[in-house]
């Protein structure tokens, strides 16, 4: 009991240090900003030790992280897990053999890539981004992973928002998700 009420506290702390804007990127979405709560070194090394407190170390071969704000988290807990840390990147961005995968966005269709030679067959990936919307971008990111032969065992974020309900298009790809703070 404890140990919950401490992990709640934590949950709140870090919540709390969000900082939410809105009216951005466009009317009526709130947008959920990490910077305030990662510039904040207790916060972050928090952040990362909760992420990597929840994870079994001995069910992941490699971290992998979704272009920009999956970079920072995910090279963190790479290093603490003593785990690689493999970028998926935005289009026309890493510079050796890609595959790609476009996916929809509220405005348009963008492209996710990642290096041919970046994961071997059957390792077992612990996927990280800062955020769950609408689950686009996660599904783009698993579908480069499955190409390559990764296993995804867990898709962690530091947010999900609830209402729009990502996470039930994310469970052809893995069924274990998770999220510290939701909205």
């Amino acid at each position: 009991m404890l140990a919950k009420k401490k992990s709640e506290v934590n949950i709140s702390y870090l919540k709390n240090l969000i900082r939410s804007i809105h009216n951005y990127p466009k009317q009526g979405v709130v947008y959920r900003d990490i910077t305030t709560l990662i510039k904040d070194k207790d916060a972050f090394h928090l952040l990362i030790d909760m992420i990597i407190e929840n994870t079994n170390n001995d069910d992941i071969d490699v971290i992998v992280g979704i272009e920009a704000r999956g970079f920072i988290i995910g090279s963190a807990i790479a290093y603490k897990m003593k785990k690689g840390f493999v970028p998926i990147r935005k289009k026309n961005k890493l510079p050796y053999k890609t595959i790609h995968e476009d996916y929809e966005l509220e405005y348009g269709i963008d492209t996710l890539e990642i290096h041919t030679d970046s994961i071997i067959l059957g390792q077992k990936i612990l996927l990280i981004d800062d955020l769950l919307a609408t689950g686009g971008t996660t599904i783009a990111a698993a579908k480069l992973i499955n190409k390559l032969g990764g296993d995804i065992k867990i898709i962690s974020y530091i947010i999900e928002l609830l209402e729009l309900n990502g996470r039930k298009l994310l469970t052809e790809y893995c069924h274990d998700i998770r999220s510290l703070i939701q909205y």
